[in-house]
């Protein structure tokens, strides 16, 4: 394997490592690496569903956000999910100050589709939404694994 393969490799681990741990398998919420399947690949982690991930690691962050988000893109299709996401290492940094990078189309949608949401949970349960509202925000306050 070569070194930059190798190092590709590495951080994809990190990734699913770091998510699974702080995920703590709620919500289905399953990282997992997949095998590349060339013309159809269909990104690099799984099991994060709305999303695919596509991690790049490369020492230009110009060439490893761009390729990264194009083929998250184009493999989100392939992999049957809506929305695609860049993880672009940072050098010398912990994984959760890794980038997470998508096009803006994309956060207005997951805007929409978060806001319709907690609109809906709202309206329906408002206890529920309590709880969801507070648990959110401790969600925030956790840590993130270093990695």
């Amino acid at each position: 394997m070569s070194a930059a393969k190798s190092k590709g490799t590495a951080f994809e681990t990190l990734i699913v490592k770091a998510l699974a741990s702080y995920f703590g398998g709620r919500y289905g919420l399953a990282p997992r690496r997949v095998a590349q399947e060339g013309f159809k690949d269909s990104g690099d982690v799984h099991g994060v569903s709305p999303f695919i991930i596509q991690a790049k690691a490369y020492k230009s962050w110009e060439e490893a956000i761009r390729l990264g988000l194009d083929g998250a893109e184009k493999q989100k299709h392939h992999a049957g999910e809506p929305y695609a996401v860049a993880f672009v290492k940072r050098p010398r940094r912990s994984i959760g100050d890794a980038y997470a990078v998508m096009n803006v189309a994309t956060f207005a949608r997951l805007l929409l589709r978060l806001r319709s949401a907690e609109a809906g949970l709202r309206a329906s349960d408002p206890a529920a939404f309590e709880v969801h509202a507070s648990g959110t925000a401790e969600d925030t306050e956790r840590p993130f694994p270093k990695g």
